[in-house]
């Protein structure tokens, strides 16, 4: 069991970093809502991917909701202007909990992780 979880926090760490990956490129060659939109739902897709490395033996479902409800917290947190008082001061902290509040980023968190959920429980059907 115990080498199991490893390499199901394994696969979600490369995961993690595929998706990381994906954002740059779109952040390197694209600007406007592309990049702004992608980044939302790779944010929530890497988001997904954590919940896996800390705890891999999350059910999809599950970690698919506390994915979304991690972001929606991070989202509203935005309406206190705390992650922008951090975020002037920390790229890091900038990255991870952003500037501004923005409604649209509520709609795109899910798009970044229901078809991940999806594939997820497509692929554990096909094992079973």
């Amino acid at each position: 069991m115990l080498r199991t979880d490893w390499s199901r926090r394994l696969a979600a760490l490369a995961a993690a970093v595929a998706v990381l990956a994906i954002a740059l490129l779109i952040r390197a060659v694209a600007d406007g809502p592309l990049e702004q939109h992608s980044g939302t739902a790779l944010y929530a897709s890497l988001i997904y991917a954590g919940v896996f490395v800390l705890r891999p033996r999350t059910a999809p479902l599950v970690a698919g909701a506390a994915a979304i409800a991690f972001c929606w917290l991070v989202e509203l947190s935005q309406l206190t202007g705390v992650p922008a008082y951090l975020s002037e001061r920390s790229l890091l902290a900038r990255l991870a909990l952003g500037v501004a509040y923005d409604p649209l980023d509520m709609l795109w968190y899910p798009v970044g992780v229901l078809p991940l959920v999806a594939l997820h429980l497509a692929l554990r059907r096909g094992r079973a």
